[in-house]
């Protein structure tokens, strides 16, 4: 029987899993890429095949996360905004750390920022528009003299790579009025200019968000956005991009220029892309994809806040209904998974992070089930900096299951979804991957699962190699056991043999405990 496909794109291997490669608040020390370059061997040990870089192009300043673009060209490579790295390296330390990646069989995607520009080198003076902040089709002023942040020379690349220098025709509006030293939101006023069309409709319309935002119906625009997104992806030896701000892009504007892109580089429809388009109505997104004639995936945000509020409700949530209006539930070859990200760890933009006890549970439930293409996020490995730091507490534990995804999470998948804060299911394994796993999510008090891992396998012994649990269970004569999790916790049940060959450290604490077993009879 043939398998069954994962996505869309046939390039994503089996149980592909991605990587998100940073967080807000890494160290401002331009090491990055090499940390990256560095621990290559180990991601691709937790079975990531794909991962997220941060946008590789210079900001408006040294510590510039790098959404904050001044120039798309500059990936550390000239002085400008105060130096020649970005935040995270130099190019030629990027294109380090890719190759090290790449040699691993870890595909790359860079994330692209191409709704706005901030850092301009000049101001220059046009008409403009105030408009209300809550309504940006509605002005609050009539046509004044604005004098704004909008001319881009990049004087320290010059005009390598391009000689595209950016005014204030290439935009659509701004946030300051250096005139007076007002801040507000102003349309910029000019022929065949206006908010960009199909945006979402929040504030009216929702084309504006910050700085200099790109006017991505001009001509000139569209040129130099498209040859840039060529040239990123074969100087870069990319798999596929990560879009950033959908909602405030022209959806047209983004499926063409991916459609040249997949044309330019000869990638076609193997070339991946995912969008962020932070909707939580799963009729917003499959609209999105409509557009896209569905050859765009999106992160699932409709699944990251049903795992927010099961996290807050704990025991009182029905996991049952945890993929209720999700897009892995509906469109899972469009879906890409994921926990949390750098705009919902604490104290960001969009906060709103899953916590460390409900972690392991939501990412058992993008890694270990059969649908959806799920992302890891940095922070929840290796923790995250900034004001208020957060450790990995759950790090471990995400390794284990990432680990357990790559070795075991193989085959038909059977539930046993029949009780409200205590889930289970099995994976039965498949010819290359034959021993299977079976899983048990609790969210309230310790429970049990009793489920069958296939014919055939009387007397195995399996162990969890997630949730702590320290007894051996023995497969019945009727393919069925009795498998336990912890309370508030996720327990991961393989055959002992390859669990111990997997998780050195399992056998070594099964030891351990075996021998105080026998000191207590004793």
């Amino acid at each position: 029987m043939a398998k069954r496909r994962q996505h869309h794109r046939e390039i994503i291997p089996e149980n592909g899993t991605m990587f998100q490669g940073f967080e807000w608040h890494l160290p401002v020390d331009h090491q990055h890429w090499n940390r990256l370059r560095d621990r290559a061997d180990e991601l691709a040990g937790m079975g990531i095949t794909s991962i997220w870089i941060p946008p590789p192009t210079k900001g408006s300043g040294p510590d510039d996360v790098g959404y904050a673009a001044y120039d798309l060209w500059d990936l550390g490579e000239f002085d400008q905004k105060g130096g020649v790295p970005t935040k995270y390296g130099t190019k030629q330390e990027l294109i380090d750390a890719i190759d090290a990646l790449r040699k691993r069989n870890i595909q790359v995607y860079a994330d692209a920022v191409m709704n706005h520009k901030l850092g301009a080198d000049e101001v220059e003076v046009f008409k403009g528009v105030e408009v209300a902040r809550d309504d940006t089709t509605h002005d609050i002023s009539g046509e004044q003299i604005i004098k704004g942040w909008t001319r881009f020379k990049f004087p320290g690349r010059g005009e390598k790579y391009s000689s595209f220098k950016w005014c204030h025709h290439h935009f659509t509006g701004i946030d300051y009025n250096a005139a007076n030293n007002y801040n507000g939101i102003f349309r910029i006023v000019g022929k065949n200019k206006y908010w960009a069309d199909n945006v979402d409709d929040e504030n009216g319309n929702y084309d504006y968000l910050m700085g200099a935002d790109i006017d991505t119906a001009h001509p000139e625009v569209i040129e130099e956005l498209q040859n840039w997104a060529v040239w990123l992806v074969k100087e870069l030896k990319l798999g596929g991009l990560r879009l950033d701000a959908l909602k405030h892009i022209d959806a047209h504007f983004v499926h063409n220029l991916l459609e040249h892109v997949r044309k330019e580089t000869g990638q076609g429809e193997e070339f991946f892309a995912v969008g962020e388009y932070w909707k939580f109505d799963l009729a917003d997104l499959e609209k999105y994809l409509d557009v896209h004639e569905w050859k765009l995936s999106l992160f699932d945000v409709p699944l990251h806040f049903n795992f927010a509020e099961a996290a807050r409700l704990g025991k009182d949530y029905d996991l049952r209904k945890i993929f209720d209006g999700s897009l892995v539930q509906k469109h899972p070859m469009q879906a890409v998974t994921f926990v949390n990200n750098h705009d919902t760890q604490p104290g960001e933009s969009l906060e709103s992070w899953i916590p460390h006890w409900f972690q392991p549970h939501a990412y058992a439930l993008i890694l270990l089930r059969r649908d959806g293409y799920p992302c890891i996020f940095y922070g929840d490995v290796y923790g995250m900096g900034g004001p208020s730091p957060v450790d990995a507490a759950s790090g471990p534990a995400i390794g284990n299951i990432a680990r357990a995804r790559k070795l075991f999470a193989y085959g038909d998948q059977d539930e046993y979804w029949d009780h409200p804060s205590t889930i289970g299911w099995v994976r039965r394994g498949e010819e290359t991957h034959p021993v299977g796993c079976a899983v048990v999510l609790c969210a309230g008090d310790e429970g049990f699962k009793h489920m069958f891992v296939g014919d055939g396998k009387c007397g195995e012994e399996w162990i969890d190699v997630a949730g702590g649990r320290k007894e051996i269970v023995t497969i019945g004569e009727d393919g069925f056991a009795d498998f336990w999790a912890n309370g508030g916790s996720v327990s991961v049940w393989v055959r002992r043999a390859e669990a111990a060959e997997a998780y050195g450290w399992v056998a070594e604490k099964l030891k351990e405990c075996h021998a105080e077993e026998e000191s207590c009879e004793r």
